[in-house]
Parts: C-alpha cells; sequence; structure tokens
C-alpha cells in the first residue's frame, strides 16, 4: 500500500492537485483552530465548517445566485468599458512617447489616487444607481490598463522593430505585426490587475452605494442582521470569483501569449 501511495505521489498531476488543495486546506485548519481554541471570540468567528455549509447551501439552493450574478456583471461591464477604452488610447500616447510623458503626471497621479476616494464625485455625476458603480469601477481599471499598454508599447524591443524596417516594413506593418504583439504581454498584465482593481471598488460599492444586491450588499446586510455563516461564506465566494477571473485571464494568456518571452 505504501508502495502505491508513493507511486502516486510521485505523478505529477496527483502532485498539482495536492499543491492546490495545500494552501485551502492550510486555511480551513487554522480558521478551525481559530474557532476551537477561542483565539476569537465565537460570537464573531463561526466554525468554517458550519460556515462552508450554510455557503454550499445557499449556492445549490440558488440564493446566493442573483448576487454573485449581478456583481460578475457589474465587473464585466467595467472592465469592458475599461478595456475598449484603455487599450487604443494606450496603444497611441506608447506610440507617442513625448505626449505620454507630457500626460504620465496626470496618468500617475489618478492611478494611486484610491478608487474610493472618487466615490462622492461620481455619486454627484452619475447617480445612486448601478452606473456610478460600473462607472468608477471602469474609470479605475482604464488608468491602469492604459498605464500597462503604453509601458508595453514603448518597452517593445526595437531589434525587431529595426529588422522590421530593414526589410521594408511599413509602419503600419511594423505596428500589426511586431508592436502590437510585443504588447500583449503587458497588456495582459494590466488586465489581470484591472480586474481585481474592478471587483474590489465594485463590492465596496455594493456595500455602501445604495445597492439592493450583489456580494458587497449581501456581505454587509449579513454583518448588519448578525448572520455571520452567511458573511464569512460571502466573502469566501467573493474572494473565488476574484480569483476565479485571475485564472480565467491567465489561461487565456497562456493560449494568446504563448510564444512571450521566446
Amino acid at each position: 500500500m505504501a508502495t502505491n501511495i508513493a507511486r502516486l505521489l510521485r505523478d505529477p498531476r496527483v502532485r498539482h492537485s495536492l499543491e492546490l488543495a495545500l494552501g485551502p486546506a492550510l486555511l480551513i485548519l487554522i480558521w478551525w483552530l481559530a474557532f476551537t481554541n477561542e483565539w476569537v471570540n465565537k460570537d464573531l468567528l463561526p466554525s468554517p465548517f458550519a460556515t462552508l455549509a450554510d455557503t454550499a447551501t445557499a449556492i445549490v439552493s440558488g440564493d446566493m445566485f442573483h448576487d454573485f450574478n449581478q456583481t460578475l456583471i457589474r465587473v464585466g461591464y467595467s472592465i469592458g468599458i475599461a478595456t475598449l477604452l484603455g487599450v487604443p488610447i494606450g496603444i497611441f500616447l506608447g506610440a507617442k512617447e513625448s505626449i505620454y510623458r507630457s500626460l504620465e503626471f496626470v496618468i500617475d497621479f489618478f492611478r494611486s489616487t484610491p478608487a474610493t476616494a472618487m466615490f462622492p464625485l461620481f455619486l454627484l455625476l452619475f447617480g445612486l444607481g448601478d452606473v456610478a458603480k460600473i462607472a468608477i469601477a471602469a474609470f479605475a481599471a482604464w488608468l491602469v490598463i492604459l498605464f500597462n499598454v503604453a509601458y508595453g508599447v514603448m518597452n517593445a524591443r526595437q531589434t525587431r522593430m529595426l529588422a522590421a524596417r530593414s526589410m521594408g516594413a511599413s509602419n503600419l506593418r511594423i505596428f500589426r505585426d511586431v508592436i502590437f504583439f510585443e504588447t500583449l504581454p503587458q497588456t495582459f498584465v494590466g488586465l489581470r490587475t484591472a480586474v481585481s482593481i474592478a471587483l474590489v471598488v465594485i463590492i465596496v460599492a455594493e456595500m455602501f452605494i445604495g445597492a439592493v444586491d450583489g456580494m458587497g450588499h449581501r456581505i454587509i446586510d449579513a454583518q448588519i442582521s448578525y448572520q455571520l455563516t452567511d458573511m464569512y461564506g460571502s466573502i469566501l465566494v467573493a474572494g473565488a470569483m476574484g480569483y476565479g477571473l485571475n485564472l480565467a485571464l491567465l489561461i487565456l494568456e497562456k493560449r494568446i501569449v504563448h510564444w512571450s518571452g521566446r
């Protein structure tokens, strides 16, 4: 039996699965130890197994689906808007480095400003509805995508561009066949960062800007009504959403930018 276990552990797929499971298992173990040993007041920290059971029930029954779906839709809209505006503008500014340098302070200033500090401004402009939540998340994500795309264009390998130019390629051809592909790795870095920022902004906005649904609203509503297993479970599901979106972009990047680093 020990030999079979050792042979099983040598299987790369099994080892990879165990490595992936180690982190969640450690989290549950530390949570359980904190609960059983009362490192944290039991009135504030429910059992991890009770939390997971209640969360599974909420997922299977569909009770959590609407909130999850609404948050995902808002994040999708904000990232879509940010990408549609950020990629072409970033390419233009990266290609015109002198223009980018003249705007660099403004871009870096707003990129470094916490998006939550902009809530009052966007509320004045767009009101309390979904438009304000999506707009501020799109703005925060747009700055990250713009910054990364512009730097991707500016840092495109000059040797490839010179080689293409020496073979008589036009500026349009150089951009299409060289610069665009050189920019893709940095663009995906910007997209993954932008998705994380957009999700954070949307969750916080759902908590405090007149939301009636969404994971942020569910978390704050559970906290107010003292439904702690629902609160902790909703936090875990929101985290799983962010992890899943990042993983999806990583898979997409590996498929599209499979030549990166070569």
